[in-house]
């Protein structure tokens, strides 16, 4: 059994298990140690990993780290545990911090048995990052959801693990993290450095504040536009893929819905449309409150999103006479579904909890 099917497995069982989770020392037994056994390294030997790890940092006697996974004799990694649904920052993570810096490790994981956030030293030797360069999360990659986060995850594994490697896919992670944090600050934020750059071949007068705040606000709908055009048609290439098994039929009724213009007038929710909503809401209740599962109808599809907001859609609904199909936001950047009833969104539960997962990662 390879690595992908054992995380399978594993997320499976900690999903069923996860309301039975509540203290840090469950999420070690049913979480954690599966975890790194999956990897390959063997729980029960404690030159391969050693729980409750004691090392001496200065000021500090006794302290612990949860576990040390050693190769060669060698400590390679420090993992810090929480309990499910702890929150998970670096001042959480104070031991780890400390470890870091007495032992040879170079790899850092804080871990809730979920998520799983791998840091490094790469920015000062023997100090551990503030920020992590790769982050697995066990329930985004079950059933056909799988991504370059697995491939990610293999290095670590005990039979491929070459510290040289890792360190140099951590800094592209790193910065990759990093050029993307940024990003997201320029969606938010439209600074003017960046509205003068976009305009300047529009408009050679002089920026003065007034003219400034008008094309702020052209910029950032702009670039919204973009954003939104590009995720279409990254939708569209995928459901017209030969993996969807779309027909080139519906992969052009499909385009023309998504790309049609939604109307105020004329939209009409249906009691199909209702009954979905609240079956993706009990769905999403496993996550979050179901106050930030919000509907948005249309004339052509009818939008589930998150928080209220277009830009974070969790499910569209094509919903006509003879045929019912649904686009799923996972993981995959959109999964067309074709369902004879209702309640077969149920079978969909692990795509639409992944697409909630996406926008909580960044939260």
């Amino acid at each position: 059994m390879d690595l992908k099917d054992k995380l399978e497995e594993l997320a499976i069982r900690v999903n069923r298990m996860r309301d039975s989770i509540h203290t840090e020392e469950a999420t070690k037994t049913a979480c954690v140690l599966p975890f790194i056994q999956a990897l390959g390294y063997d729980v029960f030997n404690p030159s391969e990993v050693v729980p409750e790890f004691i090392s001496d940092t200065p000021g500090k006697k006794g302290e612990k780290v949860d576990y040390a996974i050693l190769k060669d004799e060698k400590i390679i990694i420090l993992i810090e545990c929480k309990p499910i649904g702890a929150q998970l920052e670096i001042k959480h993570a104070s031991q780890l911090f400390r470890y870091f810096q007495t032992t040879a490790a170079r790899f850092g994981v804080l871990t809730d048995g979920i998520r799983y956030l791998f840091y490094s030293d790469i920015k000062k030797a023997n100090i551990m990052d503030e920020i992590p360069f790769f982050e697995f999360n066990l329930l985004l990659h079950t059933g056909d959801k799988q991504t370059k986060q697995v491939e990610e995850l293999k290095k670590f594994a005990k039979s491929t693990f070459d510290l040289e490697t890792i360190i140099g896919s951590a800094t592209n992670l790193k910065n990759s993290r990093a050029i993307k944090a940024e990003i997201g600050r320029v969606f938010e934020e439209t600074p003017d450095e960046l509205v003068k750059l976009l305009s300047k071949n529009i408009y050679d007068g002089r920026f003065t504040q007034q003219i400034l705040d008008k094309f702020k606000e052209q910029t950032k709908k702009a670039l919204n536009e973009y954003i939104s055009d590009r995720v279409e048609d990254r939708l569209n290439n995928a459901l017209a893929s030969n993996k969807t098994g779309v027909s080139q039929e519906e992969t052009s009724t499909l385009q023309e819905i998504i790309t049609a213009e939604e109307a105020e007038n004329g939209i009409e929710t249906t009691e199909e449309e209702k009954e979905s909503f609240r079956i993706i809401q009990a769905i999403a209740a496993e996550l979050v409150d179901v106050d930030r599962i919000v509907m948005r109808d249309a004339k052509t599809y009818c939008a589930i999103l998150f928080d209220d907001n277009n830009r974070q859609p969790i499910v569209r609904l094509y919903y006509r006479k003879t045929k019912l199909s649904l686009v799923i936001f996972d993981v995959n950047g959109g999964t067309k579904v074709e369902i004879e009833k209702v309640s077969q969104i149920y079978k969909n539960r692990t795509g639409i909890l992944a697409a909630i997962q996406n926008y909580l990662k960044d939260k």
